[in-house]
């Protein structure tokens, strides 16, 4: 097919081929970064009944009252209707501002309402911090694993993540040292630590109490922000809470929340806790986004609040997935071949698998999928691919007999893998069979 070179474009026109995009030659530089999470990717095959799914981390909505819930939504329109499907403020409800305050006092923020900036989710939040600080060629630093949606989000900014290692405590400072010295020795600009202190995605650790002040001076002597995401913090599952990186730095902390994990993820209602300077220019980068987030989703939410034991509700969350991860655990217990290991969550949605030597998660994902069980490869939680050896699983949605039963199929793949590694070596990792992940065009 003839194709023409558009005026003024210094791109090549390929020889050969066909190119299925007629418009790939407007598009900017920053979305040749682009691709699907390798979450996403699984949902068409993970959502199908026959598949086990220990992959997304959906909230089980199961214990909220949805009756009376019901109610309440339908008097937010009839009472408060001129208002909940009107425009907005892009700063957000001012009632709900100072109910959120209420929430981020369990973990110590001492918190005003004019500093919080309500989002679409705290992923829009996460964006509009990375659109306000960094430029292509900027450096995040993160842990090693980190949030799937967080890489993405420094990807599509074309900032650079500097991965630092993470052992059963959570961030290890000495790390967290060395990755700011080796960016200030080649000239990087070390922007902002992105961090998830409590239950981490994916890798269910907690960052440690003793090291949190360290990690907070580190940072404020290397003239980095810190940017705390926090959606797990009020799932301990022995109703414990840790302080806030927030809340012992406020002047170089900026916090991420969300009613996605402790109330409904479908309401998309999140929000950012930012210094006051700050605080302006995400407002101005949130109006230009959605001019204003939903007045509905805030209402309801702010109702919420008001109305229902909340914190009784959180408590429910806590012993559903309490029961969950205790169920996942023991599975693997019984089940994995000697050579896996795992963390041992106290606390959110997820646990973090290495396998043995020789396995591949991403080469092995298609047997697993024809086994019916569905996993989250450990290379979509690293900016740059590591993680072949690793898994993230997640308990939070599947039943514990949906659990048990997942983790035997995933515990028989793993053994027909094994044995083909020893049988044929690592060529064997590239024999693959059954169904595919799906691309991102049919996911």
């Amino acid at each position: 097919m003839h194709s023409e070179e558009p005026e003024g474009s210094t791109s090549p026109v390929p020889s050969t081929g066909q190119n299925l995009d007629p418009h790939l030659r407007r598009y900017a530089a920053r979305a040749t970064g682009m691709t699907a999470s390798e979450v996403r990717a699984l949902f068409a095959v993970a959502s199908r009944p026959e598949v086990v799914s220990l992959a997304g981390g959906m909230p089980n909505l199961a214990a909220l009252p949805l009756d009376s819930l019901a109610s309440e939504v339908a008097g937010v329109i009839a009472n408060d209707g001129l208002v909940a499907l009107q425009y907005g403020s892009a700063h957000g409800y001012q009632p709900l501002r100072e109910q959120i305050c209420e929430v981020m006092a369990i973990e110590g923020i001492t918190g005003h309402p004019d500093d919080i900036v309500v989002t679409v989710g705290s992923q829009m939040a996460l964006d509009l911090v990375t659109r306000i600080f960094c430029d292509p060629g900027d450096v995040v630093i993160a842990e090693g694993p980190s949030y799937v949606g967080a890489l993405g989000t420094f990807a599509s900014y074309q900032a650079n993540v500097v991965h630092v290692e993470m052992d059963d405590e959570g961030l290890v400072p000495e790390a967290l040292r060395q990755a700011l010295a080796a960016a200030a020795a080649a000239g990087q600009r070390v922007k902002f630590l992105y961090t998830i202190p409590n239950f981490h995605n994916p890798g269910g650790v907690t960052l440690a109490v003793s090291r949190r002040a360290e990690i907070l001076e580190i940072c404020r002597r290397a003239g980095v922000l810190v940017i705390e995401d926090n959606p797990y913090g009020l799932l301990g599952f022995d109703g414990q809470t840790y302080p806030a990186l927030r809340s012992m730095d406020p002047d170089n902390v900026i916090y991420l929340g969300s009613f996605s994990k402790t109330f409904a993820s479908g309401l998309r209602v999140g929000w950012a806790l930012a210094p006051h300077a700050v605080r302006e220019k995400l407002v101005l980068a949130a109006e230009a986004a959605v001019l204003s987030p939903p007045m509905l989703s805030q209402l309801i939410v702010s109702r919420y609040l008001a109305t229902h034991d909340w914190k009784g509700q959180i408590k429910s969350f806590q012993l559903m997935y309490r029961e969950r991860r205790d169920a996942l655990l023991s599975s693997l217990d019984q089940h994995m071949p000697a050579g896996c290991s795992w963390t041992k969550p106290d606390g959110g949605f997820f646990v973090w698998m290495t396998v043995p030597e020789g396995i591949d998660t991403k080469a092995m994902q298609p047997r697993a999928v024809t086994a019916r069980v569905a996993y989250v490869p450990g290379t979509g939680f690293y900016a740059d691919r590591f993680g072949t050896r690793q898994m993230r699983l997640s308990f939070c949605y599947p039943t514990p007999e949906r659990i048990q039963e997942g983790v035997r199929r995933l515990a028989v793949v793993l053994d027909e893998e094994l044995e083909l590694y020893r049988t044929f070596g690592p060529a064997a990792r590239r024999i693959t069979s059954g169904a595919q992940t799906p691309s991102p065009d049919t996911a």
